[in-house]
């Protein structure tokens, strides 16, 4: 079996976490299927994303510059999808990122937006072909 199986993001607090990526999660069509304390996991198509606390956490903030993952891609359907995500998201916590340059930032054949969210975790949703 080949493909994405699942992606962990370590968070600082949860509940904050969960206001833009709960959201962002659901509007994308994954169900999120377990919850405890510490964290969350949302299923879509055989992967799954994780939003978690750990103790191991170092007590620094997120910062997407540097070396390690810049940003999650994820599809979110045809173009209207993506422009209604795009309009929706800053009322749950997304800021929108390119703007002068939407729906092409990623080039003349490709329509995309890309968002960040308060913790400096950016995504971005890519329409169908």
């Amino acid at each position: 079996m080949n493909g994405l199986h699942h992606v962990e993001v370590w968070v600082a607090e949860l509940d904050v976490a969960l206001e833009s990526w709960g959201w962002m999660l659901d509007r994308l069509g994954f169900e999120c299927t377990s919850e405890w304390s510490n964290g969350r996991t949302w299923d879509a198509d055989g992967a799954y994303v994780t939003l978690t606390t750990s103790p191991n956490l170092k007590p620094s903030s997120h910062d997407r510059r540097r070396p390690g993952v810049n940003h999650l891609a994820f599809w979110g359907g045809s173009r209207s999808e993506v422009d209604a995500i795009m309009s929706e998201a800053a009322e749950h916590g997304w800021r929108a990122l390119y703007q002068d340059r939407y729906p092409h930032a990623g080039g003349p054949d490709h329509y995309a937006g890309w968002l960040e969210n308060d913790d400096g975790f950016k995504v971005e949703v890519v329409a169908d072909p």
